[in-house]
């Protein structure tokens, strides 16, 4: 049997004259948590609904479970979908809701019964079995949502922003529930978010969406830390963005000429720039070092402190140097009052040289 619950094979969604996904391929690994990732409009909701035949390709092929689907609409697919608003049926107990999917398929009565009692004890839900929704909190229907999508025994469970409703320290708890559920049931999860700190904390592997296009997918934390793009860097954390300007390199690393002097950093597998090229150079503010450790550093520089942010467990400082306005993150309270020259660098090895983006200024925001 094969191993890719979710094959996605040069797939196009038009509608009208706007390409919402532009010819995308993916693979989705059977038992992983995978979250399309991106911000509104960069196709994630509309592929996630592609697979789950809310939405028709106009062309590519899309295969769950090693057979072709993209013809067949939802209900014929082995693929349940939890909505961010839950789709309850408000005049339902939970036990109605969730056996409802059952009922549909014509599943026998007492097995019925034995499946609902089982994902509810799953979900913790014993307790509001014979509630109506009105009846129950948030993270209370949100698991009512689930275990109604779960109790049919999908191959592949999509959920579209399901968190998004819920307040931040509800959303951070129903996080951790659903890494915890996932494991227990062993199945595919396939998860929209616009949230990169969710995404980081849910996924196994995170697919980076732009413009209706995967930009780069991966374990989250080579995705923090080797960004392809400055989009990426940009996107998943915070990056300083500095402009430059190739003046070679070797292959793995390169030299470019800035404003604040010659920069080194790490090249993404896929750019190779030449010289002369424009490049981005991106620098983490928590890779950012200030004070006289920064002298011993590849790259270090005098800057004045311009400005200066307790964070909690760290403070954000802001340094500029010949116009170019550095973040760094730094432990300690005792911090240096704005005005002050301060010296500030990084290790080569912490920076990386990427692809020129208009999108995006020295300061790594986005232009409009």
């Amino acid at each position: 049997m094969s191993q890719v619950d979710v094959e996605l094979e040069a797939v196009v969604k038009r509608f009208g004259t706007f390409t919402a996904v532009d010819g995308i391929d993916l693979a989705i690994q059977r038992g992983q948590f995978v979250t399309l990732l991106g911000p509104s409009g960069c196709g994630k909701t509309t592929t996630l609904r592609m697979i789950g035949g809310f939405e028709l390709p106009d062309s590519g092929r899309i295969l769950v479970a090693g057979e072709p689907v993209a013809a067949d609409r939802g209900a014929a697919r082995p693929t349940r979908m939890v909505f961010q608003n839950y789709a309850l049926f408000p005049h339902m107990t939970v036990a109605q809701n969730v056996a409802f999917g059952l009922r549909m398929q014509k599943v026998g009565k007492a097995d019925i019964e034995t499946r609902v009692q089982r994902i509810v004890a799953l979900l913790g839900l014993e307790a509001h079995i014979a509630k109506f929704p009105r009846q129950m909190s948030g993270g209370q229907q949100q698991r009512v949502a689930l275990a109604r999508a779960l109790v049919t025994q999908p191959r592949v469970l999509l959920l579209d922003e399901p968190l998004g409703a819920l307040d931040l320290k509800m959303r951070k708890h129903m996080q951790n529930e659903l890494k915890k559920l996932q494991r227990d049931v062993g199945i595919t999860f396939v998860y929209v978010t616009h949230d990169q700190e969710e995404a980081m904390n849910l996924s196994d592997t995170i697919v980076v969406m732009d413009h209706g296009r995967i930009v780069q997918q991966g374990p989250a934390v080579e995705i923090y830390q080797n960004p392809a793009t400055a989009y990426v860097a940009d996107f998943i954390g915070e990056a300083n963005l500095l402009a430059g300007t190739c003046c070679g390199g070797d292959g793995a690393t390169a030299v470019a000429a800035s404003a604040l002097g010659p920069l080194r950093g790490l090249l993404p597998a896929a750019h190779r720039p030449a010289p002369g090229d424009p490049v981005l150079l991106s620098i983490r503010p928590e890779h950012v070092v200030v004070g006289t450790d920064a002298a011993a550093l590849d790259f270090n520089h005098a800057g004045v402190l311009t400005e200066t942010a307790y964070l909690g467990g760290t403070s954000r400082l802001t340094v500029t140097a010949a116009g170019i306005a550095v973040r760094a993150d730094v432990s300690g309270h005792a911090m240096p009052a704005p005005g002050t020259t301060v010296t500030f660098g990084w290790a080569a090895t912490d920076m990386r040289v990427l692809q020129h983006d208009d999108r995006f200024t020295t300061t790594g925001e986005t232009t409009p």
